[in-house]
This record gives C-alpha cells, sequence and structure tokens, in this order.
C-alpha cells in the first residue's frame, strides 16, 4: 500500500540523512524517482524548486510536496494525497527528533572530548559529500534542457552564472564612475528568486 510504503521510506530518509534539508535531496531523489518511480525527475526538481522558495526547512517541504505528488499519481484523490504529504513530513522528522532528545545530553556534555571532536569532524566531511551529490541532482536536462544552442539551455545557464555572482557579491560595494561613487549591495535571495522567476516566464512561456 502507498502509504505504508511512503512511510518506511520516509522513515529511512529522515533517521540515515546527515546535513539538514539539502542533504536529504539525493536520498528522496533515489527513493522517489529511481526506486519507486513515484514521480519523474522533472517534477521532483520543480518540487525542490517550491520548497526552497516556500518558508520553513528544505528538507521537510521536500517531503511534504513528495508525499503528495506520490500518492496523487497513485490514483487517489486530493485529499488522499494531503494524507501522504502528513504521513512523509512526520516521518522525516519522527526518528531523528527522537535520536536527538537522547543524545543531546550526552553531546553537550562531551562535546570537547577529542573522539567526539573527531566523530563530528569526520561527518562535517559526509555531509560535504552528501550536499554536492544534491547539487548534481539538480544539474541535469529537466533543470537546464537539451545540451546546446536553444533558449532554454542558453537561458538556464544565464539564470545560474548570474545568481551565483550575485550571491557572491560583498554585502556592500562601491565603485566610482565618472567621478561620482556608486554603492551596490548584494542582492537578498528573495529578490533573486523572484528576478529568476520573471525571467523564466517571459523566456519559456515565450
Amino acid at each position: 500500500m502507498i502509504f505504508i510504503e511512503l512511510f518506511f521510506t520516509f522513515l529511512k530518509i529522515g533517521i540515515f540523512t546527515f546535513g539538514g534539508g539539502l542533504g536529504m535531496v539525493a536520498l528522496i531523489q533515489n527513493e522517489v524517482v529511481v526506486k519507486h518511480h513515484w514521480m519523474t525527475l522533472a517534477e521532483f526538481t520543480d518540487i525542490f524548486a517550491i520548497s526552497q522558495m516556500t518558508p520553513g526547512p528544505v528538507g521537510i517541504n521536500v517531503a511534504t510536496y513528495a508525499g503528495y505528488t506520490a500518492v496523487l499519481h497513485a490514483g487517489y484523490s486530493p485529499a488522499w494525497a494531503v494524507v501522504g504529504s502528513l504521513l512523509a513530513s512526520v516521518a522525516v522528522i519522527l526518528l531523528p527528533a527522537l535520536l536527538m532528545v537522547a543524545v543531546l545530553r550526552f553531546l553537550s556534555a562531551h562535546r570537547e572530548n577529542r573522539d567526539v571532536r573527531n566523530v563530528m569532524s569526520a561527518l562535517s566531511l559526509v555531509v560535504v559529500g552528501i550536499v554536492a551529490a544534491a547539487a548534481l541532482v539538480l544539474v541535469g536536462e529537466s533543470s537546464f534542457g537539451v545540451v546546446g544552442y536553444n533558449r532554454r539551455f542558453i537561458t538556464s545557464v544565464c539564470i545560474f552564472i548570474a545568481v551565483v555572482v550575485l550571491s557572491m557579491m560583498p554585502k556592500k560595494l562601491t565603485t566610482t564612475f565618472g567621478g561620482r561613487q556608486f554603492s551596490l549591495s548584494r542582492p537578498s535571495p528573495i529578490v533573486l528568486i523572484v528576478l529568476s522567476g520573471a525571467v523564466g516566464l517571459l523566456v519559456y512561456g515565450w
């Protein structure tokens, strides 16, 4: 049954994920797209984009949307799809929350212990790899389009480069032009999201 499968799938994802919400993305994609075929990679990419834009932790948001979409694609009504989204959301945080309650006191008491610090340092490297894997999942045809000299691919690459450059700008940049001084501030992520969406709507819609 889809609901039982959904619950235990996201329960497993929650307990084996390190690195927060972004660390979950690659595992969720592998389960819902590759293993269970509950949705396509293009749908998963859209779900991730929406999850980044909506309030709340990205991992839980992805689980919520993925649970809804999986149940909907299984032939159930939207009302049952809401149940699926709740199941996925609860399952993905249930065991990690219980585990954190159990180990929090131990970690607080022994955070300066050399062995504990070594373990946490090793886990930090794992997190980098998992987040990198999540990024690679999203860098594909479903996001950028078919590689080549076509409107969608060129626009996608331009948006990507522009957002990366603007995100890495100093918080405040002062420059002089024509004897006058100008100050530029790094745009907020909200502005970048809105502008990217507007460009995508104009280009892809046309």
